[in-house]
């Protein structure tokens, strides 16, 4: 299938998804929007960065009859149910042909919960979630779940958002996190009373599978640059082995400029110089650090996506992943980064009228029309915003 890639394009080449398989537990429900809607060119401009480029091939899940797709959606902790819910509101007023198979699963979940969403997203090979809030002492189920389905890949990308003046113009930096070892391999043992021994993985086949997946990002979304993020001047064997095999993966790729960062050095010149990074390829913590400095840059958790990518499943989320906890039920969440993460998603499937249509909706609100949460300097309640949203929806199709 072949596809032309518009804003905020984030995604590989080729995805493999496995086949459906029979259902689990019975906590799902299954929610669906109306029919697709179909018009306007949307094609972007070839080699262009403000669209992230080029066309690429990938194997879709299957759709049912009439084109439609079945999502795994699992709702997570703080304000990921409520930011979902308004997700779905906004793919019933587009028409967005999917189907929504709902877990209502979170960090405090029962183990046959969490179960249950695994094989949703086994089954259906895509899905979004919200954030799973961790509390210190507890396993995180955000990296479980990582772990599971293989999400070995992070990518987050990190843009000026239009009409949002930030202290920075000019930024768009994908940052490429590798996504299951380092620190979060979640190897800790207190050896004596008050001594506790943390264990970072790096391996020599995870870390050359990032570093190729960074560089092919770069090729096919015709980025110049790759910087490799490292602290290899003290963790000579570990970051050492991560960085040599990130310089070794450059020299296949001499049409790609390629440096690599100490990680302190590298947050530094993100305040300071953020136009000099393209593509950041980073170990898993690193990668957390440096992704939610990068979304500050920006204009902060409410305006920046992530997707989190392995060789059979596609897992969209906001990029800092937060769960937003202290904002729950208070009507003052910026719903926007979820919407636009769904935006991503209903493009990887596919759907780019649709997904253009978000995307241009949450720009005329909040760029244009600047009805905008607190996080973004506003005064607006979550409610209003998606009333501003759904509005400028409806505006456009009805222009038709």
């Amino acid at each position: 299938m072949r596809l032309t890639l518009s804003l905020w394009r984030l995604f590989p080449s080729r995805v493999y998804l496995v086949p459906s398989f029979g259902i689990h537990g019975n906590i799902r429900t299954l929610s669906s929007t109306t029919n697709v809607i179909t018009n306007a060119n949307l094609d972007a401009p070839a080699g262009s960065k403000h669209f992230l480029g080029l066309g690429f091939h990938k194997e879709l899940p299957k759709a049912c009859y009439g084109g439609r797709h079945t999502v795994a959606m699992l709702l997570g902790d703080g304000v990921g149910p409520e930011l979902l819910s308004y997700v779905k509101e906004v793919f019933q007023v587009i028409g967005a042909p999917i189907d929504f198979e709902e877990v209502a699963v979170n960090q405090e979940s029962e183990d046959v919960t969490f179960t249950d969403a695994l094989l949703a997203m086994k089954r259906n090979g895509v899905g979004i979630k919200g954030n799973f809030a961790t509390e210190p002492g507890q396993s995180s189920r955000n990296v479980a779940l990582r772990l599971n389905l293989n999400l070995y890949a992070f990518v987050q990308r990190c843009r000026n958002f239009p009409g949002v003046v930030t202290r920075h113009q000019n930024v768009d930096i994908v940052i490429i996190r590798e996504n299951t070892e380092g620190e979060y391999s979640r190897l800790e043992h207190e050896n004596v009373p008050g001594v506790v021994e943390s264990l970072k993985i790096i391996t020599r086949e995870k870390s050359t599978r990032i570093a190729q997946f960074a560089f092919d990002y770069a090729v096919r979304h015709n980025r110049k640059k790759v910087t490799a993020v490292h602290k290899a001047n003290i963790m000579k064997l570990g970051d050492g082995l991560f960085l040599e095999v990130c310089s070794s993966m450059a020299k296949n790729y001499p049409q790609i400029e390629f440096n690599h960062m100490i990680i302190d050095n590298t947050c530094m010149q993100l305040v300071s110089k953020p136009q000099q990074f393209d593509v950041i390829v980073l170990p898993n913590l690193y990668g957390n650090i440096v992704g939610n400095v990068a979304a500050g840059l920006v204009g902060g958790a409410g305006l920046t996506t992530g997707i989190n990518l392995g060789p059979q499943n596609a897992l969209f989320e906001m990029g800092t992943r937060n769960s937003g906890r202290s904002l729950a039920g208070k009507n003052i969440a910026n719903p926007c980064g979820m919407l636009l993460t769904s935006a991503d998603m209903l493009e990887y499937l596919g759907h780019i009228k649709e997904a253009k249509l978000i995307r241009d909706s949450v720009v005329n609100v909040v760029g244009e029309q600047k009805i905008r949460t607190a996080d973004l300097g506003g005064s607006y309640k979550t409610s209003k915003v998606i009333e501003a949203v759904l509005k400028s929806l409806r505006s456009q199709l009805a222009s038709w």
